[in-house]
């Protein structure tokens, strides 16, 4: 097998992303060479470069010298023949299939045989690009996430007709970059766009359900689940314009798998100009570049005269007793609420209407709260109510579960509340990812931490939670409403039957 020796790197495209891997690489050591079409991109991009390497001198991240000395690397080119002494090229193009293959097919014309050519596509198939190709087996995926000098991980992607020592070279320079590297096969989304369809997907469908408004689904992400930003946040940050045609790309990349499947609300908001902070407005308004935020609820001083606990789950018993306990409140201990009794269930996957049903209890005083994760490792409480819960039963329930000063949000039914099944959506995506072989469960897991943010690797998230819980969350809510977007992976369901980690793989 053949080895790769990269000390000249061409690019070819010098927007946000091609100046980050210029960046990035001259950083490293290695000669840059920028082309583009418009020779004033190459020129705009050599000055954006000295600007940045200028200001991290002066913050004291490098010394004014290593500045000079990496903008020195970098190399304006006026034309592609320009490339010709590159040991590789990084396509940083538009996402047009056609115009990266003519591009492939003039790169092909004048580097050398043994070059690599790596694309930054985000969205189209490698081996697509790589089709009619004299050398296929040069060329791969190299897929940054932009700004590239601060997103510190870059997925490698082979091709069908790629190879591994292709792939194998974009390992080691991605670390020689200072990079995290991941490695996947060509499959739509790659990893990090793949595994991020649980959160925005699922976060817009409780919307779209009517179960809450795209600020509290957003605090209960955040506060409850841990997550740095919620799904509205994490899209007006992006913009719908970026987003949207992502959710359709994939959901139609895969044939219509329900597991993607995207809302009306990104495309009726997409069409409408409310695509998010860069706009002014998307699913918040922002004045001078803040969010503006719809004012907190006041907490009702209401209290339940008492309360009874189900015990139909001997876990959300547990939780919700000490719980109470800790707010200064002993519930009824007999087998049925007391005529007067607020009454508090804790379904996992089911809406709290189904569980006042199947218990035979009295609707008009039930108010669900969620249990998956444990209260002291939440900043939120999340209750919900069935469409017969009096206003009484509510306030008094919000009064009480807030009683201690945690903010708590109040929703309407749902199977799986917010935080349920948004997170479990996003467990059982990763865990297919690993199904279909696409990456290493580990790769899996740290493209996502460290592309997404999210507070753990998301097949980690599945094992702090508890693997037969996420299962039983999935299970209820595809047995309640028939989706198949519910349907457990086999990934997880064989492993929380066996009591084995999600991130086990197979002998």
């Amino acid at each position: 097998m053949s080895t790769f020796t990269i000390e000249t790197l061409g690019i070819v495209g010098t927007g946000a992303m091609g100046r980050g891997i210029a960046q990035i690489a001259a950083q490293a050591g290695l000669t840059v060479n920028l082309y583009d079409a418009n020779a004033q991109a190459v020129e705009a991009a050599r000055k954006y470069l000295q600007d940045t390497l200028a200001k991290l001198a002066e913050k004291g991240k490098i010394s004014a010298a290593d500045a000079e000395a990496t903008l020195a690397r970098v190399k304006p080119c006026g034309a592609l023949e320009d490339l010709a002494g590159c040991d590789m090229v990084v396509e940083a193009i538009v996402e047009k299939l056609e115009v990266k293959r003519d591009l492939v097919a003039k790169l092909e014309a004048v580097l050398r045989p043994d070059a690599i050519i790596a694309s930054n596509t985000s969205s189209l198939s490698i081996t697509a690009v790589a089709v009619g190709a004299k050398e296929p087996g040069r060329i791969a995926g190299y897929h940054f996430f932009n700004p590239v000098p601060l997103m510190k991980v870059v997925e490698v992607i082979d091709g069908l007709s790629g190879n591994p020592a292709v792939g194998d070279a974009l390992m080691a320079l991605s670390r020689r970059m200072g990079h995290t590297p991941v490695r996947c096969k060509d499959m739509p989304g790659f990893i990090v766009n793949h595994a991020g369809r649980g959160m925005n997907i699922e976060g817009i469908k409780v919307a779209q359900e009517g179960v809450a408004g795209f600020a509290d689904i957003d605090n209960v992400m955040r506060e409850q689940a841990g997550f740095r930003m919620g799904p509205f946040e994490l899209m007006d940050l992006t913009g719908l314009d970026v987003s949207h045609p992502v959710m359709e790309s994939i959901y139609n990349q895969f044939y219509q798998e329900p597991r993607y499947r995207p809302s009306p609300i990104t495309a009726i908001r997409s069409v409408g100009g409310l695509i998010g902070r860069k706009a002014g407005a998307g699913f918040y308004r922002y004045v001078d570049g803040q969010k503006q935020v719809p004012a907190t609820a006041v907490v009702p001083s209401a209290r339940p005269a008492s309360v009874w606990v189900s015990r139909a789950s001997e876990r959300g018993h547990a939780m919700v007793t000490k719980l109470l306990g800790a707010l200064g409140v002993t519930p009824e201990s007999g087998d049925q609420p007391s005529t007067d009794a607020l009454i508090v269930v804790t379904p996992l996957g089911l809406d709290a209407t189904t569980t006042a049903l199947q218990q035979g209890l009295d609707a008009s005083r039930t108010v669900a709260i969620d249990t998956l994760l444990p209260f002291e490792a939440t900043k939120r409480r999340t209750l919900m109510t069935t469409p017969a819960t009096g206003a009484a039963a509510r306030d008094a329930a919000h009064g009480l579960f807030a009683s201690d000063g945690v903010p708590v949000t109040v929703i309407r039914d749902s199977a799986g509340f917010v935080a349920q099944r948004v997170l479990c959506c996003i467990i059982n995506i990763a865990s297919d990812i690993a199904q279909q072989r696409i990456a290493s469960p580990a790769d899996i897991d740290l493209a996502v931490n460290l592309g997404l943010g999210y507070p753990k690797g998301p097949l980690a998230l599945g094992d702090a939670v508890g693997p037969q819980l996420v299962l039983e969350v999935l299970r209820n809510m595809e047995t309640l409403t028939g989706d198949m977007r519910y349907r457990p992976s086999p990934w997880l369901w064989r492993r929380a039957g066996l009591g084995l980690s999600l991130l086990t793989e197979e002998n």
